[in-house]
């Protein structure tokens, strides 16, 4: 069974965890094949949005505990430093990515799973799920950029907190404290997110495309350097034709037609 899924439609690309028996947890060729698929939408100048998501009741549990238990019983730590270096590659592949990349998590996201949501660009969670930084159940250390994202949603005391005890978080809590953008009903977790990926395609690329590099920059750059970013990216807005019919629509009083 395929165990990375993609379908694209409109301009939208969406990426499925397909491993249900086991809750979308990665083992085996899983991140090497999600790498795949991530370089395989990277490319593709038809898309302007990506959505990630898993089949049944989970996102991702993470890691397949009974695969890593299996490396550490044969004392493979080559290995399972290939799975964390892989791990590293999605993350990076996520921020590097054009696309703006939406999570959808539809269930569980604990350990790896959940700092899969916390990488991508947005977080939309149906009411009846969970986020756990489990790692530490089981003696282990976050990985996936955990320590990173996770300080920044939510505050650095939080973070400590949740990954030194590793407690579950519902998808209320989650939503209060940050670490998602917004809550939905399950029954209707799949429409609202496809009408949020819908507004990117619809919307104009060159300025949307920006704003995600900026946003993300203003998490390590400084004031100045933000400033003059703002600048190149607004001038390379202005002077595109997305700007000339976003000016024309708003004399005109009709909707804009962004096409790229």
């Amino acid at each position: 069974m395929n165990e990375i899924l993609l379908e694209r439609t409109s301009g939208i690309a969406t990426i499925t965890l397909n491993r249900p028996d086991k809750l979308n947890a990665f083992a085996g060729t899983m991140r090497e094949d999600l790498i795949a698929v991530l370089d395989e939408v990277a490319d593709d100048e038809t898309l302007r949005a990506v959505v990630i998501t898993g089949v049944g009741r989970a996102f991702c549990a993470g890691g397949d505990v009974e695969y890593m238990s299996g490396l550490q019983r044969s004392g493979d730590v080559a290995s399972f430093r290939g799975l964390l270096e892989a791990g590293g590659e999605i993350v990076g592949r996520l921020r590097a990515m054009r696309h703006l990349v939406i999570a959808s998590v539809n269930g569980i996201a604990a350990g790896a799973g959940c700092n899969l949501a916390l990488a991508c660009d947005y977080r939309i969670a149906s009411e009846t799920a969970k986020f756990a930084q489990s790692f530490v159940k089981i003696g282990l250390h976050p990985d996936w950029g955990g320590t990173w994202f996770l300080p920044r949603l939510v505050g650095r005391g939080r973070a400590m907190e949740l990954m030194i005890t590793g407690r579950s978080v519902e998808a209320r809590e989650a939503l209060e404290i940050g670490m998602i953008d917004r809550m939905t009903p399950a029954d209707r977790l799949v429409e609202e997110t496809r009408a949020f990926a819908q507004a990117i395609v619809d919307g104009p690329r060159i300025a949307i495309e920006g704003i995600k590099r900026a946003v993300h920059a203003s998490e390590w750059q400084s004031l100045p350097d933000q400033l003059s970013m703002e600048i190149e990216h607004q001038l390379a807005a202005f002077t595109s034709g997305e700007a000339t019919e976003g000016i024309a629509a708003f004399y005109e009083k009709r909707t804009p037609k962004f096409e790229g």
